[in-house]
């Protein structure tokens, strides 16, 4: 997601102490940890740490306004379970220690199209490798979409990798469940989501 960067923005996150981490090494807490990459403007994460105090939440996003946004949010909530990573998925494996995350949410990702352009999906088989080494034994992986390709790809990276799927929807809904902006928008317009989970 690429978006025009407001002039608040990083004055906002400079001097933002709360939510804004630099990654998760050391990271303690007595709740599973949850982490979402790619979160976008963190509608689905900050609803998420809101409705289920029991798990820790964190964000992890490139885009700075993206970030500053999804804090806002975190603000307006007043939420005590959730933190914001500005850093790209590609260094994941970095910013995390090995087997300390509970649950991996891939929502709505750039699908990446182009052949040559696939090795950047975070389905792609060396990710997969990332979020194995993070993921506790048992631990979640949960996968959505609205590009029927990249899916299809995807449970084909999967099948190839560590994880054993445990369910798919190609028609994915579920009653008062937090959304990401994207989800909401597809949702509205009648448009298939497709979802697989997946337990390593």
């Amino acid at each position: 997601m690429r978006i025009r960067k407001k002039k608040w923005v990083s004055p906002f996150l400079e001097n933002e102490k709360q939510y804004l981490i630099s990654d998760l090494k050391g990271f303690e807490t007595d709740k599973p940890l949850h982490i979402e990459i790619g979160m976008g403007m963190g509608d689905f994460i900050t609803q998420s740490a809101f409705l289920n105090k029991e798990n820790y939440y964190v964000g992890l996003e490139r885009e700075e306004t993206c970030v500053a946004r999804a804090i806002k949010k975190a603000e307006d909530f007043k939420l005590d379970n959730f933190k914001v990573i500005l850093a790209d998925a590609s260094d994941i494996e970095e910013l995390c220690d090995p087997e300390s995350i509970d649950v991996i949410y891939l929502h709505f990702s750039d699908p990446w199209p182009k052949k040559r352009t696939h090795k950047r999906r975070l389905t792609y088989p060396p990710f997969l490798k990332k979020y194995e080494k993070i993921l506790k034994k048992d631990g979640v992986l949960i996968f959505k979409t609205d590009n029927e390709a990249f899916y299809d790809d995807s449970l084909q990276y999967f099948e190839e990798s560590d994880f054993r799927l445990v369910e798919s929807d190609r028609n994915y809904y579920r009653e008062n469940e937090p959304m990401t902006a994207y989800q909401a928008k597809f949702v509205k317009e009648g448009k298939p989501i497709y979802y697989a989970k997946y337990v390593l």
